[in-house]
């Protein structure tokens, strides 16, 4: 059945990025015009059906005398996993746009135009069975996320945002050049269709052309994602950008590293060295993650090294490549979109009431602040996986999966590697709200803006939910991967 609300998930945000840049200046109307949308973007996909949706109506065709199916149209396609992560996505941004809203009389209609604009882009990423308009909303999030950086009153923002934009323009063309590879010898730029014609022999997986597109698209995916050797490039990015920014870029950052690796998975999970690849480059994420962030004093830069190293825990489960492992890695996915933008926010809080992001200078916060470091402090735990938290959840899937694989090394790494993200997390969590107070901090009289508690309140019911009922969500996902698989 064709769903008429599938293609609105990314139309209804892409429009309102359109007609906020254009009517910016009537600021109240603005106002109330992005607060509605925002309203709408988790509501859309919850009551959207699954199914798929043809663009200019072109159904695929079958080829009598090969029996396979083409599909010449643009293709979304909309499953359970699609539903969640856009509905999260579409409640991220909606806090972050109601914290922003709250935040600042004058609103600036170029900034929430970027933020529409991102969530726009990794929707149609994770919605698309087409890889070339995938990789079109791939560059069109790059430039949002470039903006959103350059948009933030933090010093040196600008130049970060460059050297992200300049990383870019290697990373992109390399990912297009590859996908160009797979049309050559393809004929098709459908993922479905170009999957099909691998499995079924069409194309020779051990010439060189399939292997330089596997290291091309490859490349372009650390890059998207933030795995090294882009790692200090992206905790940078999240440590430049207005909090509640950075709380929705690594939620896109996550995004996009799933949907394209689903993609690559769709394509090359026949080739041995493409699960190798993935969890070499996902472990190196997870130890270069926590030893980064046991040397940082600024607490966001630490946040953004930790949510490096989370990362690498999802590639970890996709790269073993079992229906399990994979299902942990998506779940894994979607905790760390809503824990890591619990704690920027929560942190974000802080420097709100002391403008000071200098770990060596906090102290004694917990008597000003309380509801604010409880809540830090829960998502914290959840971010190390301590039960019955969902970062537990996930990564005990993880452990069990890789035991499963026959890597108990990789578990116990896991293992490791979550003990010292709790080592990491308690040791700033005690110099920023247990410790003395510095005596020259000045924190009296400065209230948390309600909107970043009311928030924080929200992700943080989601973090509980999904660690006490994880069912409700693996089981959904784990239908999708049997069906990729």
């Amino acid at each position: 059945m064709m769903n008429e609300l599938i293609p609105l998930m990314v139309i209804v945000p892409l429009m309102a990025a359109l007609l906020i840049s254009a009517f910016s200046r009537f600021n109240t109307v603005t106002k109330i015009f992005a607060f509605v949308v925002a309203i709408c973007l988790p509501i859309i996909p919850i009551a959207s059906n699954y199914g798929l949706h043809y663009f200019g109506g072109y159904e695929p065709m079958l080829d009598n005398v090969t029996n396979v199916m083409f599909h010449p149209a643009i293709t979304y396609s909309f499953t359970f996993l699609q539903q969640i992560f856009i509905a999260m996505v579409g409640l991220l941004t909606f806090l972050v746009i109601f914290i922003y809203l709250t935040k600042y009389k004058e609103v600036s209609g170029p900034y929430l135009f970027l933020l529409f604009l991102g969530t726009a882009a990794v929707t149609a990423m994770l919605l698309t069975d087409d890889i070339f308009h995938m990789f079109v909303f791939f560059e069109i999030l790059a430039l949002a996320q470039v903006g959103i950086v350059a948009a933030s009153s933090i010093s040196y923002s600008n130049e970060m945002a460059l050297k992200y934009m300049i990383l870019g323009s290697i990373g992109s063309p390399m990912m297009l050049l590859g996908i160009g590879f797979l049309l050559a010898m393809t004929g098709s730029v459908n993922i479905t269709d170009i999957a099909a014609a691998v499995h079924n022999g069409l194309v020779d997986v051990t010439s060189p052309v399939f292997l330089m597109s596997l290291a091309l698209i490859f490349f372009g995916w650390l890059y998207a994602s933030g795995l090294p050797p882009f790692h200090t490039i992206k905790s940078g990015i999240y440590s430049k950008a207005e909090p509640h920014g950075a709380a929705l870029l690594q939620s896109f950052t996550v995004i996009s590293m799933i949907s394209i690796v689903l993609v690559m998975f769709r394509i090359y999970s026949t080739l041995p060295i493409f699960e190798v690849l993935i969890v070499f480059f996902s472990i190196l994420a997870m130890i270069l993650g926590v030893s980064l962030a046991l040397t940082q004093t600024d607490f966001r830069r630490m946040i953004g090294f930790l949510a490096v190293g989370e990362l690498g825990f999802i590639g970890l489960g996709i790269g073993l490549g079992t229906q399990y492992s994979i299902t942990a890695g998506l779940f894994q996915a979607l905790n760390e979109i809503t824990i890591t933008a619990l704690l920027f926010i929560g942190f974000g809080a802080i420097v709100n009431a002391t403008n000071e992001v200098d770990t060596r200078k906090l102290g004694g916060l917990l008597a000003y602040h309380p509801k604010v470091s409880i809540m830090l402090l829960i998502g914290g735990l959840a971010m190390a996986g301590v039960p019955p938290l969902s970062g537990f959840q996930s990564k005990l899937m993880l452990v069990q999966a890789s035991l499963s694989c026959g890597y108990p090394e990789i578990s116990i790494l896991a293992i490791v590697v979550s003990i010292a993200t709790f080592v990491v997390f308690v040791k700033t969590y005690y110099s920023m709200f247990l410790k003395p107070k510095p005596n020259d901090l000045d924190v009296e009289h400065k209230e948390v803006p309600r909107a970043m508690i009311f928030a924080m309140g929200i992700l943080l019911i989601i973090v509980i939910a999904f660690g006490v009922y994880p069912d409700v969500v693996t089981n959904g996902i784990s239908n999708f991967v049997g069906g990729i698989l």
